[in-house]
């Protein structure tokens, strides 16, 4: 019995080594890793430095950008990464200047990924991240640029945003809604402070094309109309011309003509991530015509179009100098947005309470009395 113990004691330590050590090595790998990321990226940031000194090569890769995105798909990224860390065995800490790598440690320790620090070390152009591949926009001057002071924006414990000029609030508070709200007590939406409310009019399949009411806008418009929330109405489009964007509008105007909508009227433009969306293989170009197709008659009727969309809709998807002449509402959910152009609503988050509302729901900040009156 002894020498059995004695066994399973000599098991028992031999295990423990064994784990204690997998763990060292694992804290090893961990280590390395993060060496070896933050060398490879000081290296791609160091080798962009040096190229900024050559000041004719850098005109004409200018003039190339400004000519087209520029785009990096997964495999160029690691090709670059392989090469920035043979290259980074031969430099020492001493190179690297103390201030990039505070900046560095802070955006790796925020969590916030590769895409925050590209943004970070890239303030001059867009970039726009999707499907494995980063987009480089240089920011245009031809397109009216925002003016809103990042400063000036204040986020209560309550997740509300507002926004001050000269020490005042001039920000109006909004929400956006649809059928996943479910029933709403618009009494008490008015009582939390809701100044406005986009609700979904209506979608068009993405599969078969096919026009559908929301089945809680009767409810919504007349809901908020009789509790004085300013209303505007969106429609979520999967137009694949003229035509059908076209009888998209006129549907959305069919159905407010007997409600007083005083807020814009809305063409939401999102991608579907189903395959078999029927919007999937429509070009910049073509999405942009539909677009403006709708807005066109819905400005004719005597209503103020808007264009709704997040980063991918506005950089990726419609062409942006050929929409200057119409509104537009950003979704980006942050406590800081990330668009230089100018827009007028900003849905901030989606995951907002309100008291009359027994879901989340988007929360929205716009800096004027959008009505139409």
């Amino acid at each position: 019995m002894q020498e059995n113990n004695l066994q399973v004691k000599k098991h028992r330590k031999k295990r423990r080594r064994s784990e204690n050590g997998i763990l060292i090595g694992s804290i090893v790998l961990c280590v390395v890793t993060l060496l070896a990321i933050t060398i490879t990226l000081m290296m791609v940031f160091k080798y962009r430095a040096i190229q900024v000194e050559n000041i004719t090569v850098m005109n004409e890769l200018e003039q190339i950008r400004m000519d087209e995105t520029v785009t990096y798909t997964k495999d160029e990224v690691d090709n670059m990464i392989a090469f920035a860390v043979e290259e980074a065995v031969h430099q020492t800490s001493e190179e690297v200047s103390a201030e990039f790598l505070d900046k560095l440690k802070q955006l790796m320790l925020s969590g916030e990924g590769t895409t925050a620090m590209l943004r970070y070390f890239y303030p001059d152009d867009i970039v726009v991240a999707d499907a494995g591949e980063y987009y480089f926009f240089p920011i245009s001057d031809e397109l009216a640029h925002n003016t809103y002071d990042l400063e000036q924006f204040v986020l209560d414990e309550d997740q509300i945003m507002t926004y001050y000029e000269d020490g005042e609030m001039i920000s109006h508070k909004g929400i956006d809604v649809s059928r996943y709200q479910g029933s709403i007590d618009w009494e008490k939406v008015a009582g939390d402070g809701v100044e406005y409310a986009f609700i979904r009019l209506g979608i068009r399949g993405y599969s078969e094309g096919a026009i559908q009411e929301d089945e809680t806008f009767e409810n919504n418009i007349k809901g908020a109309r009789r509790n004085n929330v300013d209303v505007g109405v969106y429609f979520f489009t999967q137009a694949t011309s003229v035509k059908e964007a076209e009888e998209e509008a006129q549907y959305v105007l069919d159905l407010i003509e007997p409600y007083k909508v005083d807020y814009p009227v809305v063409i939401d433009v999102e991608a579907v991530s189903s395959a078999n969306a029927r919007t999937n293989n429509l070009t910049k170009e073509e999405r942009t015509e539909y677009c403006i197709a709708f807005c066109e008659m819905i400005k004719n009727a005597g209503y103020t179009p808007m264009i709704y969309g997040n980063l991918k809709t506005f950089m990726l998807m419609l062409d942006l100098e050929q929409l200057e002449d119409y509104d537009k509402w950003f979704a980006y959910y942050d406590e800081q947005f990330y668009f230089p152009y100018e827009f007028k609503v900003w849905q901030y988050t989606d995951t907002g309470l309100v008291n009359g509302i027994g879901t989340e729901v988007d929360l929205n900040i716009s800096f004027e009395d959008l009505s139409n009156e």
